[in-house]
């Protein structure tokens, strides 16, 4: 196997030995089409029922829609690395997985432990978003003091969000196919939401709100500043990152929380029926569908309203949503349909999340970078411990941590795995030159390092703090690594096979 210590990688043939073992076997079941559901279940969701808003009242304006231009381009690079890698290599595990065949283990197990941020943590905070639409329906219901949370010993509990957390677990245990099945269904749910706020907010839409496009930037001391203020903004020398140039590119990186979840079909690649063809379409199809549908929503409500309108400090000081556009227009009953639709729009963004940070777990114990009992699987193919476990982590998140905070760690956790991925496409062209590969990159090296800076370019433009939490998450990751993962490594104690042995000595480019 080639290298050794922190750097022994997983060769692209064993990760497919493995698959085949009868204990931590997966069942192939899933489709082209279940795949392209599962993409876009999870990519329209809390980005857009519950960001949208926020982003242009608190960042960015009306060039909240551009916001989410810039952040698909950097999505969308990154979404061609990822379906040359997941058909090339078609394993549980994603990003985790490519980067143990081309950096090596520790990069491995950092993109791993950097993946829970983007997946366990995202399906924590669209859980929380999807709390706040059941308070608003159980408002409407019940009356203003319909709560969704309460205080415990001084801790405020999200029980509505650790509720949904119980019932997509126990959908999980029971099979993936079953979870492609009920994603199917209310996937067709939100997007019929997502195109009536399109069409019926047209009626509303008043030329004179789209001025000024893009705001002018907030004095010093207000709004976004100090180590609330993006990085980008702060070594630049501005005073804030609300409105202005500095808001844009925040919000892009703020937005681009609206498209993670596309890869999540690269981690189901190992349970898919025809993964070279199926998962290239369903990653770069997904994230076509839910870009058209993004900007169409993000230029209708800022048109709806004026954007200081939807500003979490305006008014109550409470989370505006894409209901609010309506209900300041008055049509309440409007605004009550796509509470309804949002709240099962969100249910399949937490379960795909949920899916796939399983996948990464179950990966990494095969490997034995975690305990190996959580990668066995139980009678329906699934599992069950490590769904169990990602349950218990996304439910207690949830329940207890703000859901701003959580969105800015998920992207900044995402946006790295994305940087590895990119490169990792790269290496592996080098050290494996005559892999068949089903998709392939256009313009390598041009479109692989673009992606590259593009991720590079939405962190600096998170908050300081975020960057003060994110290098605390990772020590925390590289300790574990060292006390645990590096020790217990099934790598560490297997002898190379012959294919293994001939596919190490091919380095030439």
């Amino acid at each position: 196997m080639p290298g050794t210590g922190l750097f022994r990688t997983k060769s692209v043939e064993q990760s497919i030995r493995d698959t085949d073992e009868p204990q931590t076997r997966l069942r192939r079941s899933l489709s082209t089409w279940d795949l392209t559901v599962f993409g876009v279940a999870v990519v329209i969701g809390a980005g857009i029922f519950t960001l949208t808003a926020r982003t242009a009242g608190d960042y960015a304006g009306p060039s909240v829609a551009v916001s989410f231009v810039l952040a698909a381009f950097a999505c969308g690079l990154a979404a061609l690395c990822y379906a040359e890698f997941a058909s090339t290599v078609p394993v549980a595990g994603s990003a985790y997985t490519f980067s143990y065949a081309t950096f090596g283990e520790f990069a491995a197990w950092v993109i791993g432990w950097d993946l829970v941020l983007e997946l366990a943590v995202g399906a924590a905070a669209v859980a929380k978003g999807w709390s706040i639409y059941l308070q608003t329906i159980l408002g409407y219901l019940f009356g203003t003091g319909a709560k969704t949370t309460t205080q415990v010993g001084g801790v405020t509990l999200d029980w509505g969000a650790l509720a949904l957390v119980t019932v997509l677990a126990t959908v999980l245990v029971l099979g993936t196919k079953l979870s492609s099945r009920v994603s199917m269904v209310v996937t067709g749910i939100k997007v019929a939401i997502v195109v009536f706020v399109i069409v019926f907010g047209l009626l509303y839409v008043k030329g004179a709100n789209y001025h000024p496009f893009i705001p002018p930037a907030a004095g010093a001391g207000a709004g976004q500043s100090g180590v609330d203020q993006s990085l980008f903004s702060l070594i630049a020398g501005g005073a804030t990152s609300t409105f202005g140039t500095f808001g844009l590119l925040a919000g892009a990186s703020l937005m681009f929380f609206a498209f993670i979840g596309f890869d999540i079909v690269a981690t189901t690649a190992e349970e898919t029926r025809n993964p070279q063809r199926s998962v290239p379409r369903g990653i770069l199809g997904s994230l076509a569908i839910v870009t058209v549908l993004y900007v169409a929503v993000a230029l209708v409500v800022v048109g709806m309203v004026p954007y200081s309108d939807l500003a979490t400090s305006a008014g109550d000081g409470s989370h505006k949503t894409l209901a609010t556009a309506f209900a300041v227009n008055g049509v309440h009953w409007a605004a009550n349909v796509i509470s309804v639709g949002a709240l099962a729009g969100l249910t399949t963004v937490v379960l795909v999340l949920m899916l796939g940070q399983v996948r990464v777990l179950f990966a990494m114990s095969r490997d034995g970078l975690l305990p190996r009992p959580l990668a066995r699987t139980g009678p329906r193919g699934t599992p069950v411990r490590a769904t169990l476990l990602v349950a218990l982590l996304v439910a207690v998140t949830a329940g207890f941590f703000p859901a701003d905070k959580l969105e800015e760690m998920v992207n900044v956790g995402t946006l790295f795995a994305f940087v590895l991925v990119s490169g990792g496409v790269l290496v592996l062209r080098r050290t494996y030159p005559e892999l068949p590969r089903a998709f392939r990159v256009p313009g390598v090296p041009a479109v692989p390092l673009l992606a590259i800076l593009a991720c590079v370019w939405l962190m600096l433009n998170l908050t300081v703090l975020t960057w003060l939490r994110f290098v605390v998450w990772m020590v925390v990751g590289v300790v574990i690594y060292f006390a645990y993962g590096r020790r217990h490594a099934v790598l560490g104690g297997r002898r190379p096979q012959p294919a293994d042995a001939a596919a190490s000595g091919t380095v030439d480019g």
